[in-house]
């Protein structure tokens, strides 16, 4: 009778416990918030939920994941009460949690030895990590910097660092932990010899893209830096820069660089379209490199209903490859515009320096011969000799859509009929454009650009050194160069003078999309101006191969046909 008797209560409490096992249970954790909640969260979510339950076992489960989650954030005697409430035929399961008091650091014992004990960084690394006296203790500060000192140990070359000591004790019962880390660094080493392999440039061409100096202390970001050099410059299809740690001595790491050269002939066809010059084709040829002294020839062509063109480039480095440089440059263009019919060939010689500022400058010379009409009854001929210089800054943070950035140009060029020219001018254009955030949803641009031409008659200017406003990057509302001063029978002139601006402001909708709202505003005059505005609305795409623009804009001072749809690809300043 009494293993009857037993035999029922077992299975009564078996019974009852497989019935909340077979309903659906939600969990509640209260009484916690901040990191404190947030990492209990995370050691939770790794019990699948249909897993939950208001059996004891789980419960138990429960509780280990929460004390040890609080344990991690050096809450080491937490109170957990479990409560559970009927829901029709549902269970809700709640967690009352009383994470306790805070275990602080009473002994922070952190050494460094070798030549890191007088390296900045590892002082402020070892300042910054959060294990001082009387700090809360952080299991994952405490693995954070053990693995912090071993990455910088390697980006700063002390290639014999160990870790001698580290260990972390506490007494729950007091609430204290006791921290001791000693780190040797040993000696750093600095760079050694550069040796090249697989280039087809001669050592001295090289030899200016290296960032650092032999004997300099060795520094990972001056390998990436290097690396990057040698990619910007175009010679090599393939390139690994890297420190060879089997072959340390006196104090020093040999930088060994295997390159492959780039293929002798480069082809680009591409299709692009904008609604200032239409459908266009492009076909460019390029030989990334000609010689052993890292000469380069660029054949550019492309084919628009607007203006098609030809334009190549032959680029001769100097003793700083990269960023010094001469280039001679050499074109073909027809343009057939509104009232503009014209055709120009250009020749010219450019030297290039990029200065310590950040400021790339441009001295050059070049011949203009330009065939042209222009207007009603404006025709000419004009050739001309124009030295020329400029500067330009181009600064960006944040990728395909930058979060900050400006970009200045300012250039001058000069004909003269003493240097071979038909008539004397002066050209004056300078630009300034901003980009600047408001946390990760609001950008706003700014943009001015400005030019003049200072001749005595308007007839001594060819029509590709006077101003014509209007289209994608000008006065939106306006179609292409449709804006400057008229003729007698209301034929395009072009301008001496010339002023635009923009303003605009851009919201994230979703993602990589964004709205935008705009308004410009400017003109294009020979005596008085008349200015104009444009605003409206428009889309922004940061799309993989570059930002993408899509803009709905109105003439404010058009009389008729206001609306203009303008698409562009391509950079914002």
């Amino acid at each position: 009778m009494k293993k009857v008797l037993l035999r029922y209560t077992v299975a009564a409490m078996v019974l009852s416990a497989a019935v909340p096992a077979m309903a659906k249970t939600t969990l509640n954790i209260k009484g916690l918030k901040g990191s404190l909640e947030d990492n209990v969260e995370a050691y939770v979510s790794a019990i699948p939920k249909q897993d939950y339950n208001t059996s004891l076992r789980f419960q138990e489960q429960l509780e280990k994941e929460i004390r040890d989650a609080l344990k991690a954030l050096g809450r080491y005697n937490p109170t957990i009460n479990f409560h559970v409430k009927e829901d029709g035929k549902n269970y809700r399961l709640t967690a009352d949690v009383n994470p306790g008091p805070k275990t602080v650091i009473a002994s922070s014992n952190i050494t460094l030895e070798g030549m890191a004990k007088d390296d900045p960084d590892f002082i402020e690394l070892v300042r910054n990590s959060g294990l001082g006296l009387g700090k809360t203790l952080n299991h994952g500060k405490y693995e954070a910097l053990k693995s912090a000192l071993s990455s910088l140990a390697l980006r700063k070359g002390y290639f014999d660092a160990e870790m001698v000591e580290s260990r972390m004790e506490v007494a729950p019962s007091r609430n204290e932990a006791f921290i001791i880390i000693t780190y040797d660094s040993g000696r750093r080493y600095n760079f050694g010899k550069t040796i090249f392999e697989g280039s087809q440039i001669e050592q001295d061409r090289l030899e200016s893209l290296v960032p650092y100096e032999e004997g300099d202390p060795y520094l990972v970001s001056s390998l990436g830096e290097f690396n990057q050099r040698l990619s910007n410059v175009g010679w090599f299809s393939s390139i690994f820069v890297g420190g060879d740690s089997t072959k340390l001595e006196d104090g020093s790491i040999p930088i060994d660089v295997v390159v492959t050269p780039q293929v002798k002939n480069q082809v680009e066809m591409g299709i692009g379209y904008s609604t200032d010059v239409g459908t266009r084709l492009k076909l460019n040829w390029r030989k990334p490199w000609l010689n052993s002294k890292g000469h380069s020839l660029s054949i550019k062509t492309e084919l628009s209903q607007v203006q098609p063109k030809i334009e190549a480039a032959y680029k001769i480095p100097l003793d700083d490859v990269l960023n010094d440089y001469y280039q001679i440059i050499g074109g073909i263009r027809y343009v057939d515009n509104h009232d503009t019919i014209s055709t120009e060939y250009n020749v010219g010689v450019e030297r290039h320096w990029r200065l310590e500022s950040g400021w790339k400058r441009i001295a050059s010379v070049r011949w203009l011969y330009e065939n042209y009409k222009q207007g009603s009854s404006e025709s000419g001929i004009l050739s001309m000799i124009i030295p020329g210089i400029s500067y330009d800054r181009t600064r960006l943070r944040g990728g395909a859509m930058p979060t900050w950035g400006d970009k200045q140009l300012i250039s001058v060029e000069y004909s003269d009929p003493a240097l071979g020219s038909d008539t004397r001018l002066t050209r004056l254009r300078g630009r300034s454009a901003w980009i600047r955030s408001l946390g990760e949803n609001h950008r706003g641009l700014a943009r001015v650009d400005a030019g003049a031409v200072f001749a005595d008659n308007l007839e001594d200017i060819p029509p590709s050194m006077r101003f014509f406003v209007g289209g994608d990057n000008s006065l939106r509302g306006y179609s292409y160069q449709s804006v400057a001063p008229r003729d007698s029978g209301g034929k395009l002139l072009g301008g001496k003078y010339m002023v635009t601006s923009t303003v605009e402001y851009q919201y994230r909708v979703y993602g990589d999309w964004w709205g935008a709202v705009f308004y410009d505003y400017g003109a294009a005059w020979n005596d008085t101006p008349d200015w104009l505005a444009g605003a409206g609305v428009g889309v922004r795409w940061a799309s993989p191969v570059g930002p993408i623009r899509l803009d709905f804009a109105w003439g404010l001072d058009k009389e008729k046909d206001k609306f203009q749809i303008h698409f562009i690809l391509g950079p914002e300043i």
